[in-house]
């Protein structure tokens, strides 16, 4: 089975409800499909954590992990404190994990970002 993450936007209240919502309906014996997400405050937050660099570096990644971020600067043709800036960033909020041999992977077949225009 693949594994996958949603990304978003969610304020806590809401992103909270949903919580609360699948825990209810654990308690009532349902059947509740186990969902990784990742909601940012709001779409400023979003853009400003993965930026285009980003997605790229995610991208090669994921087709060409695992790799030493030192291989994967080289990869991208960028420098690489600026390359380990990002995977730092990226590994914090969960979306690239360290191999036992200090490698960077992306851990997720699917990664799915979904922007809404309603308020």
């Amino acid at each position: 089975m693949a594994k996958e993450i949603r990304i978003g936007v969610g304020d806590p209240v809401s992103t909270a409800k949903g919580f609360i919502d699948a825990w209810k309906r654990v308690e009532r014996g349902e059947k509740v499909k186990t969902e990784e997400r990742l909601n940012f405050e709001n779409l400023e937050t979003l853009l400003r954590t993965l930026t285009p660099g980003r997605w790229v570096l995610l991208k090669k990644l994921r087709t060409n992990s695992p790799m030493s971020i030192r291989a994967l600067a080289k990869t991208l043709r960028r420098d690489y404190k600026n390359v380990h800036t990002d995977v730092q960033r990226l590994e914090h909020i969960g979306l690239i994990a360290r191999t036992q041999d200090d490698k960077v992977e992306v851990p997720w077949d699917i990664v799915e970002t979904r922007l809404s225009l309603a308020a």
